[in-house]
């Protein structure tokens, strides 16, 4: 049966083999590795493409133009060779459906054999030529005919066992030539390691389905052993129980039961479902995170935007309103008579008031700024000290890792070297120097050997220029 929606290139391919003559259909069945090559490896279009050439019988056409004579066939071994690795990439990862037996008994091991047969004949061709320049040719094409049959074994892994038993591999075997003998032994090796992986995976496979069988049983008995527990447990208590008893007994029973029944039930559907909503859960956490920072970051903005916004009065002020303030305002001076101030002495306390409200703010924005400096710093420290426990020894210490611990501060560095060069004078001392000095002595260090290069030590970047 001839698939639907077949590539029209396998179709015009196909047309061109049935219509062309015998010594033709190799050269035009080289076609397909370019339609083969220019499809994406392991996709559902090339799967498809393998489908149709199976159904279209040019994999059977591949195996009969390997049992011609190459001295017929345009290309000659090259041309052979080449429709090795075509039939070889044709039959791995193809679904042949309903023709699977077909396939499998059939077609695979002829393809294995006539893969052995033409390995064989390019061994003699190759031990009876004579030109340099035609042995390795033949070489050439005998290394593919071999890598094409350990593709094809690769993932047939069944072929194994015919191709070890086959004459004609033994034949291969036994060649008394290096070339050729090391290719052999090279693919021998190949296959040796496919079959021993494929024991592997047929072991582990065998020990997960006694694994599986050994639960299954195990879960078979605990479930008999509770029924009989169960049983048991029953029949003792209906000889405890009063006769006229026992079917309020049995009441109380179910009731237990089907209470236990629904805890369970219940407790596996809220699992279910809270591994189900885990994502979404997860999602409105990281919403929630995400609101609460702007929110924070929108009142801070907010905030500063009061404190440096100039005072514009009172908005939203009716008349009404504006009246009743007159007259508290009138009340409380009737009330409150203030001692009589000259206008000079008026403006010159308005003066100091605003000077006075002026130095506030400009000394609030100082201290914020100053605060601002103190974070930074306590910030940097915390950096510099985290650096220097987690900064690896001199004898470890590779590359520029040394640089990254340099200080800005002058005196720091100073302070630095001269402990260094007092520590190193102290240990290059003669011992007869050391015998009148105590532990806590210093060492008098000029000063000219700390003036130079002062940018060592602690963590805070390069020193400046």
């Amino acid at each position: 049966m001839k698939p639907t929606g077949t590539d029209p290139r396998i179709l015009s391919l196909a047309a061109e083999v049935a219509k062309s003559p015998e010594q033709n259909v190799p050269v035009i069945l080289l076609k397909l590795k370019e339609i083969i090559n220019n499809t994406p490896l392991g996709s559902s279009e090339l799967k498809k493409i393998k489908q149709d050439i199976y159904c279209y019988d040019l994999i059977q056409y591949c195996l009969l133009v390997l049992n011609q004579d190459c001295s017929r066939i345009q290309g000659g071994w090259t041309t052979i060779s080449q429709l090795t690795q075509i039939l070889s990439h044709c039959c791995v990862g193809l679904e042949p459906g309903e023709d699977a037996e077909e396939f499998y008994n059939e077609l695979l091991p002829s393809a294995a054999e006539n893969f052995l047969v033409l390995g064989r004949r390019l061994q003699t061709c190759f031990i009876n030529a004579a030109k340099g320049e035609e042995k390795d040719e033949l070489l050439h094409s005998f290394q593919i005919v071999t890598d094409s049959l350990f593709w094809l074994l690769g993932d047939h892994v069944q072929l194994i066992q015919n191709v070890l038993q086959s004459d004609h591999f033994l034949h291969l075997l036994q060649t008394d030539n290096v070339q050729i003998g090391s290719t052999v032994m090279t693919m021998l090796q190949n296959i040796l390691q496919i079959n021993r992986s494929k024991r592997t995976k047929i072991l582990l496979k065998l020990n997960k389905q006694k694994e599986e069988e050994h639960r299954r049983l195990q879960l078979q008995l605990q479930r008999q052993r509770a029924m009989r527990l169960s049983r048991e447990l029953r029949l003792s208590m209906l000889e405890i129980v009063h006769p006229g008893q026992v079917e309020k007994y049995n009441r109380e029973i179910e009731e237990k039961s089907a209470l236990i029944i629904q805890k369970h039930w219940r407790g596996y559907r809220e699992r279910k479902n809270f591994r189900q909503q885990r994502p979404s859960l997860t999602e409105y956490k990281a919403a929630v995170i995400l609101q609460r920072a702007t929110l924070k970051f929108l009142e801070k903005c907010r905030k500063k935007k009061k404190l440096f916004a100039p005072w514009q009065g009172l908005q939203d002020l009716t008349d009404a309103r504006r009246v009743e303030l007159k007259q508290q305002v009138d009340d409380y001076l009737r009330r409150h008579p203030s001692s009589q101030m000259s206008d000079v002495t008026s403006r010159e306390l308005h003066s100091q008031a605003q000077e006075q409200l002026q130095h506030f703010l400009m000394g609030r924005a100082l201290e914020e700024r100053a605060q601002q400096h103190r974070e930074a710093l306590m910030a940097q420290i915390c950096t510099n000290i985290e650096q220097l426990m987690k900064a690896p020894s001199l004898k470890e210490a590779e590359g520029k890792e040394p640089e990254l611990f340099l200080s800005r501060s002058r005196p720091v560095a100073a302070k630095a070297k001269q402990a260094h060069l007092t520590t190193l004078k102290h240990i290059q001392a003669p011992w007869w120097k050391k015998l009148g000095e105590e532990t806590g002595d210093e060492i008098d260090v000029p000063k000219d050997e700390f003036s130079v290069e002062l940018g060592t030590l602690f963590i805070g970047g390069t020193k400046p220029p």
